[in-house]
C-alpha cells in the first residue's frame, strides 16, 4: 500500500491588508496606534481588509511522487510551501508530513553576506537541518555540483553573482538526505548546464523514492520532471492529476483568446525597417477564425507582414509550433522562395495548413518570424507564442473511442493517421 508523504485538510491563510500592528512592538507604539484609530480616514480602516492566500485546499501527496504546482502569479503556490516548510502557519486547516524536509525557497537560503562561501555551505546546511559531520562528508560533492571554482570559496557572498549563491544553495539543499524537497521558482537563475543538472539532481532524488514539490513557471521543466501535477487559482486547487492534463487545462485558461494578434494600426509594430508583422491568425478549411479544432479537421495559419524596400531575395517567414509543455513540434517554412515573386515593397500573407490527422490533442503556441537576406540572413521579427489553438479529440468523430469508449489522452505530440497493412502469417 503506497504511503502518504504530505495531506491538507481544509487549509487555508489569510492575511489583513493594511495592517501594521507589529507582534514585536513596544508597548508604546501599540498605545499610540489604538489612540491613533479613531481619528483614520474611513478609506484607511476598509484598507485593513482581510485578504485569503489560500482557501480550502486539500490534496494527498504520495511518497516518491514528483508534484508541480502551477498557476499565475498570485494564486498561493508560494505561499503553500511556505506552510509545508513551516515558515508561516496556516490560518485554518492543518497538514500532515511524514519525513524530514529540505526547502529551497529563495536564491542563498540562509547565507549571511558577509560570510565566506565556504562557511555559508555548513551555516545554510545547519539551517536546513544538517549535521556538522553530514555537511563535512559532502563538502566537496557540494562544491562540485555547484560548478563554483574553489578559489571563490573563502570570498565573502556578497561578491558572489546571484546565480553563484542560487547555485551554491541549491547545491547544499540536493544533498540534504530528506524523504521529501520543496524547491520554489529558484533554477529560473541559473544557467542553462546548470539547470540540467539541477533537473538530473531532482530526478535522481525522485527516483530513490523520495518525494518532491516543484513550484515553477517553466512548464516544460514541470513536465519533464512531474508525474502529477496540481493547479491553483486564487488560492484554492482548481485541477489535480497526471502533469500533461493539467498542463493542458491551464494553457486552455491562459491563452484561449490568442486565435489572432493584430499590429496593422500600431505605430511600433514588430519589425526591422525592412519588414514589418502586419497581423496572423488561424482559422478552419473555410476560412472562419477559432480557437478550437477537432483532430480530423485542418488547422489554417495565415500570417500578414509588409516589405517597406525591394530586396534581391524574397523573404522566408516562418512558424515554430511548440506544445503545452514548451516542446517543439515543428518548425516549418517555404522551401521554393529562392526567387523574386514576393521581394518588391508591399503587403504580403503567407498561409500554410497542417492536416487533419497530424497533430495530437492538446494546446499549441505558435511563433511567428521572418528572415531575410539584406545583408546576410537577418531576423525582422520573431513574436514567440503569438497564437496558440487547441486541438481536440471529440469521441463521437474518433470511430475507436466511439466503440472503446476510452477518452483518455494519448502520448505524443503528433498522431498521425498513417497506413497499416494487417495480414495473416504465413
Amino acid at each position: 500500500m503506497t504511503q502518504i508523504a504530505i495531506s491538507a485538510e481544509g487549509l487555508g491563510k489569510r492575511y489583513r491588508l493594511g495592517q501594521d500592528l507589529d507582534p514585536y512592538a513596544r508597548l508604546s507604539e501599540v498605545l499610540s496606534s489604538g489612540l491613533r484609530a479613531p481619528f483614520r480616514r474611513r478609506s484607511e480602516r476598509a484598507a485593513a481588509a482581510e485578504f485569503w492566500a489560500l482557501r480550502d485546499v486539500e490534496f494527498e501527496i504520495a511518497e516518491g511522487a514528483a508534484v508541480g504546482i502551477i498557476g499565475r502569479n498570485g494564486a498561493g503556490k508560494s505561499t503553500l510551501l511556505k506552510i509545508l516548510s513551516r515558515i508561516t502557519w496556516p490560518t485554518t486547516g492543518s497538514v500532515t508530513l511524514h519525513g524530514r524536509i529540505a526547502s529551497l525557497l529563495e536564491v542563498g537560503t540562509g547565507f549571511h553576506p558577509e560570510l565566506t562561501g565556504a562557511e555559508n555551505v555548513y551555516m545554510s546546511g545547519a539551517v536546513l537541518g544538517m549535521h556538522h559531520a553530514e555537511i563535512r562528508r559532502n563538502f566537496d560533492e557540494i562544491v562540485d555540483f555547484s560548478g563554483i571554482d574553489p578559489k571563490f570559496l573563502n570570498t565573502p557572498v556578497k561578491r558572489y553573482s546571484s546565480g553563484m549563491q542560487v547555485r551554491l544553495g541549491f547545491a547544499v539543499a540536493a544533498h540534504l538526505q530528506s524523504e521529501i524537497l520543496l524547491i520554489d521558482e529558484v533554477l529560473a537563475v541559473g544557467d542553462m548546464e546548470f539547470q540540467k543538472r539541477c533537473l538530473g539532481k531532482m530526478d535522481e532524488v525522485a527516483n530513490s523514492g523520495r518525494t518532491i514539490l516543484f513550484v515553477s513557471h517553466q512548464l516544460p521543466m514541470i513536465a519533464s520532471l512531474c508525474n502529477r501535477c496540481l493547479l491553483l487559482e486564487r488560492g484554492r486547487v482548481v485541477a489535480s492529476g497526471p502533469t500533461s492534463d493539467v498542463i493542458h487545462r491551464y494553457q486552455s485558461g491562459v491563452g484561449a483568446n490568442a486565435a489572432m494578434v493584430d499590429f496593422s494600426n500600431e505605430a511600433n509594430r514588430p519589425g526591422d525597417g525592412v519588414a514589418s508583422l502586419l497581423s496572423a491568425w488561424v482559422e478552419n478549411g473555410a476560412g472562419e477564425h477559432q480557437f478550437e479544432y477537432s483532430l480530423t479537421e485542418p488547422v489554417r495559419i495565415c500570417v500578414s507582414y509588409r516589405l517597406h524596400e525591394r530586396l534581391k531575395v524574397t523573404p522566408q517567414p516562418s512558424l515554430h509550433l511548440t506544445d503545452s509543455g514548451g516542446n517543439y513540434a515543428f518548425v516549418t517554412s517555404p522551401h521554393d522562395w529562392g526567387d523574386d515573386r514576393a521581394n518588391g515593397p508591399g503587403d504580403y500573407v503567407a498561409v500554410v495548413e497542417i492536416p487533419g490527422h497530424f497533430l495530437n490533442d492538446g494546446m499549441y503556441s505558435v511563433g511567428v518570424a521572418l528572415n531575410h537576406f539584406k545583408s546576410g540572413m537577418q531576423t525582422a521579427f520573431f513574436e514567440r507564442g503569438a497564437l496558440s489553438f487547441n486541438v481536440v479529440d471529440r469521441i463521437d468523430e474518433n470511430e475507436l473511442r466511439a466503440v472503446s469508449r476510452w477518452g483518455g489522452r494519448i502520448p505524443g505530440v503528433v498522431r498521425p493517421l498513417l497506413p497499416w497493412r494487417v495480414e495473416q502469417a504465413a
